[in-house]
Order: structure tokens, then C-alpha cells, then sequence
């Protein structure tokens, strides 16, 4: 069964009388354990349909289901249910609270779904390890490189076992060595978890990475 799919998919923005078409038509079924990545020029409608994917914005015509239930009838509340349970979320500005430590940060979301301390502690703890930032704890992201920070968001994104991962231009902010090894961990992530990635992007080396790219132009796929 797809953890994703949608069924004509469409979203159109309104600015003032002019209404401009972001996605139209859009099939597409993602499965569990799926290392993907949803590339095009920028405008062809990425970044729009991995907000939809992760229930951040609705469609303007068709349907999103979520391991089958549409997410087109559900209530605002229960949409934020599906964010904080099952959906990861790493994003090109890299998004930690700048207030936090990197353990902290790590936790949040765990802290957000009731987990007692010491459980979301172990976790995180044993995150930090797994993207090699051991000694970084109590670093906050202001102390941090560029690296680290999304290392860290990539650790929050997993931390509570959501479903999928959804990854908006995760290295555009990192140079080439640095966005490669940050692929090269999620890839590991994927093989030994099965964890399921979506990325939107246009790295070469995203692309060069993925099991299967969905290219969109002008807010269709394209092929």
C-alpha cells in the first residue's frame, strides 16, 4: 500500500485577478522505503507539492491520501496529528530553534508527542551519534556549520519514526562535499531503517542518488 498518493492533484494561487496554475494533474503513488526525489526548474512546482504531501497546504482540485486516508476531508487538527506523527520535515533554511541545543532540538518533537525525558533523551543521544555529531550536544545552531544544523535537522526529522521524510533542496544551502555527505547519510538511513525519503531539488548529485526522480515543468510531470 503506498504511504502516498494522489489523484489529479491540482493547486492554483490567486494574486489579485490573475490565477496562476502551480500543479495540474497530478497521479502519483509513493512507497514505503522509496528514496525519492521530485526534481525540475525552479516555478515548476516542487516545493508546492511536497507542502501538500506533508498536509502543510491543500489542493485547489483532487485528492492527497495518506496511507489511504484523504487528507483533502480531514480537519485542520487531525492534519496536524499526520505532521506530528508521521511526517518528518528537513528544509533548506535548516529550521532548528536557534534557542535550543542540538540534543534539545532532537527532542522536540518527541517532547511534542508526550515521550517521557529519559526515553527522548536515549533517542536523541543515540541520533547525535548516528549523524556524527557526538561531542555536539549542547552546541546551539548558532555554533554550528551550515552541516551540522541539517544534520541535526536530520536526526529531528527521524527521531520519532514517522513514516516519511520529506526533504525541501536539502543541500542548496551546503557546499558539494558537505551536501554529499549529508545524501550519503540519509541514503544509510534509508538501506538500514527503510526510513522513505521524498526530496525536492535540482543538485545533480540528489538526482544522481535517488532510486526514482518525478520531473515536473510548468506544474506537470513531465516524465
Amino acid at each position: 500500500m503506498p504511504i502516498v498518493r494522489t489523484d489529479n492533484l491540482g493547486r492554483t494561487y490567486r494574486t489579485g485577478q490573475i490565477e496562476v496554475a502551480a500543479l495540474c494533474m497530478i497521479d502519483l503513488a509513493i512507497e514505503p522505503g522509496e528514496f525519492l526525489a521530485i526534481v525540475g526548474p525552479s516555478g515548476s512546482g516542487k516545493t508546492t507539492l511536497l507542502n501538500m504531501i506533508g498536509a502543510l497546504d491543500s489542493p485547489s482540485h483532487g485528492k492527497i491520501f495518506f496511507e489511504e486516508e484523504d487528507l483533502t476531508a480531514a480537519r485542520p487538527a487531525r492534519l496536524a496529528e499526520i505532521r506530528l506523527k508521521k511526517i518528518g520535515f528537513v528544509f533548506q533554511a535548516y529550521n532548528l530553534i536557534p534557542v535550543l541545543t542540538a540534543i534539545e532540538n532532537i527532542e522536540y518533537v518527541m517532547l511534542l508527542q508526550g515521550w517521557p525525558e529519559k526515553k527522548r533523551r536515549e533517542k536523541a543521544f543515540a541520533l547525535l551519534k548516528e549523524v556524527g555529531l557526538e561531542g555536539f550536544a549542547n552546541r546551539r545552531p548558532a555554533d554550528m556549520s551550515g552541516g551540522q544544523q541539517q544534520r541535526v535537522a536530520v536526526a529531528r526529522a527521524i527521531a520519532s519514526e514517522p513514516k516519511i521524510v520529506l526533504a525541501d533542496e536539502p543541500t542548496a544551502n551546503l557546499d558539494s562535499k558537505t551536501g554529499a555527505a549529508l545524501i550519503d547519510l540519509m541514503h544509510e538511513l534509508n538501506q538500514k531503517k527503510g526510513v522513505t525519503f521524498v526530496f525536492s531539488t535540482h543538485d545533480p548529485m540528489v538526482m544522481q542518488r535517488a532510486q526514482r526522480l518525478i520531473r515536473l515543468k510548468d506544474g506537470m510531470i513531465e516524465a
